[in-house]
Order: structure tokens, then sequence, then C-alpha cells
């Protein structure tokens, strides 16, 4: 999204498309300290200008980066003192990158977890044997051993 010129204030339903968001985002990042309070008109309707654009679309992005409003509004208060935001912005990313490795991690063992359910499910003889209480395996397939944490690897848990 690009910021396009205002030819005036903006109303708080203009600067919502612009950003393309909801007018009651708007309201929130107001209230949440991500964007200033706005001038207002004698009807006590706010008013925004392009900085206010460029602040939504800085935020809206920095989300898209799975940053978190307060490391967002922490990044703001940088951005505002004129000084480059890079450090700072990138010590967060790098924190991201490694939640994200984290989580990669976590899904390739639960991927290896349900392909070894899958292929304990696969009977070469066609029949399917009565599965052993808290299990999805059959007693003549199950294997009695814990995995490395200390768990039942038979045992079938939903988070």
């Amino acid at each position: 999204m690009t910021i396009e010129t205002a030819t005036g204030p903006l109303t708080v339903g203009q600067l919502a498309a612009r950003a393309g968001v909801r007018t009651d985002t708007v309201r929130y990042y107001e209230r949440a300290g991500l964007l200033p309070q706005p001038s207002r008109t004698d009807g006590d309707h706010r008013r925004y200008g392009p900085a206010d654009v460029d602040r939504m679309l800085f935020i809206r992005g920095a989300q898209r980066l799975g940053l978190r409003l307060a490391e967002i509004r922490d990044l703001l208060v940088v951005r505002e003192t004129g000084v480059c935001p890079c450090g700072p912005a990138e010590a967060l990313l790098r924190e991201h990158v490694a939640e994200i490795d984290r989580e990669v991690a976590r899904l390739a063992a639960l991927r290896a977890e349900l392909s070894g359910m899958i292929a304990g499910l696969a009977d070469s003889s066609g029949s399917c044997p009565e599965p052993v209480p808290g299990t999805w395996r059959a007693a003549d397939r199950h294997d009695t051993g814990s995995d490395r944490k200390g768990g039942d690897r038979d045992v079938l848990v939903l988070r």
C-alpha cells in the first residue's frame, strides 16, 4: 500500500481505508498508544494527516512480519526520535526468526509423530485390531517404549 497525497484532513474511515483496516482498529491503535490522539473538529470528529497514514502502514507492515503491538510501539518510539530504528528492529526480527525456527522444529517433530502413527495404522493384512486403551495403536503393534521426553508416544495429546 502506498501513501497517497491527502487533499485535506482524513476522517477515521478514510484513514482506515488507506491502511486496509477497520475503523475500530484505528480507534484501538489510538487507545493502545500506537497512534497519537488526532486533532478534532468542532463537532468532535477525528481528523488525520499523511503522517498518520504513514504510521498506520508502518504498523500494518510490522504486524505482517509477526511483531507484537508492544514491540511495534517500541519501534515507533525509536522511529520518532529520528534515530535509525535498524538496530532495535534487527534484534526483534532476529528473535522472531528464532521463534519461527523453534516452531518449524516443533511442527517437523509433530509431522514425524503423525507419520509414524499413520505407518503404525497401515497393516499389510488389511485387518484392524482393537486399540490399546488410551492409544491409537493395536495391542499387537503397541511399543512399550517411551519417547526421549519421557512421555508415552502412543498417546494422542490434543493441545
